[in-house]
């Protein structure tokens, strides 16, 4: 199965990778990143590659986004590519921004390409 994506990131992906960094984050730092984000060119890595390198754990089916992600894959809807921030502290990929549509095509294909943006 094909998965589709968005050429680019969506709006409303940045202010939610800005709230989800800003747990580990000041508030202003996590908004520079969002900024740095936006700007960044879009890359691609491996599904396998992203969950090594930020060391989470896959989210099973019972997960009610992954679950949702997994249907719109299904349907051949398109889904936004990930935010992805390398921590300088802790050295770790922290996924800002995608973490359940990254489960949901792992599912399909761990191998599959995932669009994306890093700073």
């Amino acid at each position: 199965m094909k998965i589709k994506w968005f050429d680019k990131p969506q709006k409303h992906d940045y202010p939610a990778a800005a709230s989800y960094l800003n747990l580990t984050k000041s508030r202003d730092e996590a908004e520079t990143i969002a900024g740095e984000l936006k700007l960044a060119d879009m890359t691609e890595f491996a599904a396998k590659d992203i969950f090594r390198a930020s060391g989470l754990s896959f989210l099973g089916v019972s997960n009610s986004h992954v679950e949702h992600d997994t249907a719109q894959i299904i349907r051949g809807e398109k889904l936004s590519p990930l935010l992805l921030y390398r921590d300088r502290v802790s050295g770790k990929l922290i996924i800002a921004d995608g973490y359940h549509r990254l489960c949901a095509v792992y599912k399909f294909d761990e191998d599959a390409t995932i669009p994306c943006k890093i700073v």
